[in-house]
């Protein structure tokens, strides 16, 4: 590829991220992006097909005899922080950075995923590419990635967009979230009467906050689990009958959502446990895996990433791989370099070819 057809790749990436960060996104009202990387996609010859707002491109000369790459980022963003100093929704490119809402996390990927699947669509390969813009990762719902894979061809590994420095994020934590109720009697709190549903559970609590899981990770350390919401009473001089709390959950690949609920459940004392889902679990992709040795090759280190991402409902290996930085995801102001961009196109076909 020269680097006047290079150039123009480049540009039509960050022209299109343009257009996507001045179009809302939230998680579960993409629509009008998806509309958007439809219409792109039609116009660059890629023959998109779509699922509610999931859109996917097969490579021409797709062979069923050959294994398939699944190149993946997503569409939505999260809602916009109240610290924002510029309008979110309005691209700006100042000192090679572009700012905007979804820039970072996960528009690079996105963006330049796509122009990598055109660049290399139309070639005669010893695999099939498959490209795909997923709806709702940042709420892990059911009309995403779940929604569309089952409809693609078999998978064989994916590369996954988000922002990593462009360095391989072979491992990644699960995420379990996890409803808690300890249960009292109401009275006056100026008499001897009732029972704290405050107080029936901070036992429990308190074995939550101290336990450590044993098993090490590598790449991803201890499996962490943190209480990160607590509700209970109505007013100062009521003794509550309910607490709620929400316990966040993140594994690493020794353990099973389902065997981590089973244990905890077993060692509360008052409190009864609901998992919201178990569905989410950690994934990983061995060291050997010829595309993560391509990467070592390539002088890129890879790591275990702490965030979760579509990886986690994917039932092929993964690996994420991206341009940006995981620290400027969900924070104001957020921004994406063109040279990042620029460098990953470079890296991504220097790894797949």
């Amino acid at each position: 590829m020269g680097i006047e057809d290079k150039s123009r790749y480049v540009n039509d990436a960050v022209e299109l991220l343009k257009e996507l960060i001045a179009t809302p996104r939230v998680s579960r009202d993409e629509t009008a992006a998806a509309d958007l990387m439809e219409e792109r996609m039609r116009q660059w010859g890629l023959n998109p097909q779509r699922e509610a707002n999931n859109l996917w491109a097969v490579s021409d000369n797709f062979d069923d005899t050959k294994q398939t790459i699944l190149l993946n980022a997503h569409i939505d963003t999260v809602k916009p922080v109240k610290t924002w100093t510029r309008d979110p929704h309005e691209p700006a490119i100042i000192d090679n950075c572009l700012y905007g809402i979804g820039a970072n996390d996960c528009g690079g990927g996105l963006v330049t995923l796509l122009q990598v699947f055109r660049i290399l669509k139309g070639r005669e390969l010893p695999f099939n590419l498959v490209y795909l813009a997923s709806a709702e990762e940042e709420v892990s719902g059911k009309d995403g990635v779940e929604r569309v894979l089952p409809l693609l061809p078999k998978i064989d590994v994916a590369i996954v967009g988000e922002p990593t420095g462009m360095q391989p994020a072979i491992a990644e934590k699960g995420l379990m979230v996890i409803d808690g109720y300890a249960k009292g009697v109401s009275g006056h709190a100026a008499r001897n009467e009732g029972v704290n549903a405050i107080y029936e559970a901070l036992d429990d609590l308190v074995w939550l906050r101290d336990y450590k899981f044993r098993k090490e990770s590598p790449l991803l350390g201890f499996s962490k689990m943190t209480v990160t919401q607590v509700e209970s009473g109505t007013q100062h001089n009521v003794i509550p009958d309910s607490l709620h709390f929400v316990l966040d959950i993140r594994t690493n690949e020794y353990y099973h959502n389902e065997f981590v609920f089973n244990f905890l459940q077993k060692h509360m004392k008052k409190c009864i446990l609901k998992p919201r889902s178990f569905r989410l679990h950690s994934s990983c992709i061995p060291t050997d895996h010829p595309l993560v040795k391509r990467c070592i090759a390539l002088g890129l280190k890879p790591f275990g990433s702490p965030t979760l991402s579509d990886q986690a409902l994917m039932p092929f290996p993964s690996f994420k791989l991206g341009p940006g930085e995981s620290s400027r995801s969900h924070s104001a102001n957020e921004f994406i370099r063109i040279s990042e961009i620029e460098q990953a196109l470079d890296t991504y076909l220097k790894i797949i070819l």
